[in-house]
C-alpha cells in the first residue's frame, strides 16, 4: 500500500535546474510583455506624424498619448485581484486578446475623440498584460534566479517597442502611419488562441486554492517527470492566509509600507520611462531638429538599451541587495538624463546617451517588477505586482501632460532633461528607505530566532 507523499511545490521549483517547459513559459511571457510594449510605444512613434497630418498642437496630443495610459492603470488596478480570484491565464488571455482588437479598431480613427476613446479601450487590455506576464514566469522561476528571469520576460518590452520605432522608421513614410496600427493589432490577435492552448496555469495558484489534484499533476509532470504519483498531495509552505482578501494582505502592517515606497519607486519610474517614450521622437525632432526617421532612431537607441540595463539589473538582483542594486540604478540614470540634455548636436554621441538612459530607467524600473514579485506571498502577488503597476501608470499618465507643458512653456532642451533628474533621485530614496526598512525587519526577525 502505497503512503501519501507530501510534495512542496515552491521546494521542489526551487532545487531542479530550469527546464524545458520553464523557459517555454518564460518565452509566451516575453512574448505577452513584446506585444505590450509594442502597442504601448506606438502612439510615441507615429505622433510627429499625426501631428502633422491633423493639425494637432502639443496640448492636443496629451490625450492622444495619455488615454492607452489611463486605461492601463485602470486595467491593472483590476486585473491583478481577478488573476488572484480566478487563475492567471485566463486574465493573459483577455488582455491579449482585447488590447490586440482594439488596436486595430484605431488604425480606422476618424477624429481625435475617436482615437482617444479606442486608446482607452486598448489601454485596458495592456495594463492587465504585463503585470500578470511577470507573476506567472515569477511563479515557475527558482528562487535562485527569480529576478533575472523575471526581467528576461520584461526585455520584450523594450524590444517590442524598440522594434516599433525601426518598424515606424520605415512604414510611416512608405505606408502611413495606420499600417503601423493595423500591424499592432493583428499580432496580438494571432497570439492570444496560442496562450489559450499552450500556456499553462500557474501552479503555484492552483496549490494555493486547492485546485484538483489531476491539474496540479498534469503540471507537476511536465516540470518534473516521475515526482509524483497517485498518491502524491501538493503543498506551499506559505502560510495560508485566512479569511484575508489579497487586497487586505497587500495593505497589511507587514506589507503597506513596502507597499507604499514600491508604489512611489513605480511612479516616478514610469513618468520617466513613459515621457521619454512619448516624447522623445518630438522632443528630437523638434528641439534637436532631427527628421521623423532620425528621432524615431534615437527614441529606439532609447528601448535598445532597456534589455541590457533589464538583465544586468535582474543578475545584480540575485546576487547582492535587490534594494542597493536598484537604487544606484536610479542615481545613475539620474546621471545620464542630465548628459542627454547637452548632447544634442552631436546625432552618434545622441544614441548612445539616450541607449544608456534606457539602461537605467528601463532597468530600473524592470527590476521594480522582480522586487515586487519577490514581495508578496502567493495568494496576493498578482495584486501586489498588478496595483504597483496600475498606482505606476498615474507617473506615465503625468509624463503625457508634464511633457506637453514644458513644451509649451519653450524650456530649452537642456532645461527639460535638467528638470527629470528630480524624479530619478526621489524614486532612488524611495527604494532606498524601503530596503532600510526590510533590513531592519530582517535582522528583528533573526534575533527572534535566535532568541528561541
Amino acid at each position: 500500500m502505497n503512503k501519501t507523499q507530501m510534495l512542496d511545490v515552491r521546494e521542489l521549483i526551487d532545487s531542479r535546474p530550469l527546464g524545458g517547459y520553464q523557459k517555454w513559459i518564460i518565452f509566451l511571457g516575453f512574448l505577452i510583455i513584446a506585444l505590450d510594449g509594442f502597442d504601448v510605444a506606438i502612439m510615441g512613434f507615429i505622433a510627429p506624424q499625426l501631428k502633422m497630418d491633423w493639425g494637432l498642437s502639443p496640448q492636443a496630443l496629451g490625450p492622444v498619448l495619455s488615454a492607452a495610459l489611463i486605461g492601463l492603470a485602470v486595467g491593472a488596478l483590476v486585473a491583478g485581484p481577478l488573476a488572484d480570484r480566478y487563475g492567471r491565464k485566463i486574465v493573459l488571455v483577455c488582455s491579449v486578446f482585447f488590447f490586440g482588437l482594439w488596436t486595430l479598431a484605431t488604425a480606422f480613427s476618424t477624429d481625435v475623440s475617436m482615437l482617444v476613446a479606442l486608446r482607452f479601450l486598448t489601454g485596458l487590455g495592456l495594463g492587465a498584460a504585463m503585470p500578470n506576464a511577470s507573476t506567472l514566469v515569477s511563479e515557475y522561476a527558482p528562487e535562485r534566479s527569480r529576478s533575472f528571469l523575471i526581467t528576461v520576460a520584461f526585455c520584450g518590452f523594450s524590444l517590442g517597442a524598440a522594434g516599433g520605432g525601426f518598424l515606424s522608421a520605415w512604414m510611416i513614410p512608405n505606408l502611413g502611419w495606420h499600417s503601423v496600427l493595423v500591424l499592432g493589432g493583428v499580432l496580438p490577435l494571432i497570439v492570444a488562441p496560442i496562450l489559450l492552448f499552450k500556456l499553462p496555469e500557474s501552479v503555484r495558484f492552483l496549490v494555493a486554492k486547492n485546485a484538483p489534484a489531476e491539474r496540479v499533476w498534469s503540471i507537476i509532470e511536465r516540470l518534473a517527470p516521475g515526482s509524483t504519483n497517485a498518491n502524491t498531495t501538493f503543498m506551499l509552505p506559505e502560510a495560508p492566509a485566512v479569511n484575508r482578501s489579497p487586497a487586505q494582505i497587500v495593505l497589511s502592517p507587514r506589507y503597506r509600507f513596502g507597499t507604499l515606497m514600491l508604489w512611489t519607486g513605480y511612479f516616478l519610474s514610469l513618468f520617466l520611462v513613459y515621457l521619454f517614450s512619448s516624447w522623445l521622437p518630438t522632443l528630437v525632432k523638434e528641439g534637436g531638429g532631427y527628421s521623423v526617421a532620425d528621432a524615431a532612431i534615437v527614441t529606439s537607441m532609447f528601448q535598445i538599451g532597456g534589455p541590457v540595463g533589464a538583465l544586468s539589473v535582474g543578475w545584480a538582483m540575485d546576487r547582492w541587495s535587490r534594494y542597493r542594486v536598484i537604487m544606484l540604478t536610479f542615481l545613475l540614470g539620474g546621471a545620464v538624463i542630465f548628459a542627454i540634455g547637452h548632447v544634442t548636436h552631436e546625432f552618434v554621441l545622441l544614441c548612445a546617451v539616450a541607449w544608456a538612459v534606457g539602461f537605467c530607467l528601463n532597468g530600473s524600473s524592470v527590476g521594480m517588477n522582480a522586487l515586487a514579485a519577490c514581495f508578496y506571498p502567493t495568494e496576493a502577488r498578482a495584486t501586489g505586482a498588478s496595483w504597483m503597476s496600475g498606482v505606476g501608470r498615474f507617473g506615465a499618465i503625468l509624463s503625457a501632460f508634464a511633457g506637453a507643458q514644458m513644451m509649451t512653456l519653450g524650456w530649452s532642451f537642456e532645461q527639460i532633461f535638467a528638470a527629470l533628474v528630480i524624479p530619478a533621485g526621489l524614486a532612488a530614496l524611495a527604494i532606498y528607505t524601503q530596503g532600510r526598512q526590510h533590513a531592519r525587519r530582517s535582522q528583528l526577525q533573526a534575533l527572534q530566532v535566535s532568541a528561541l
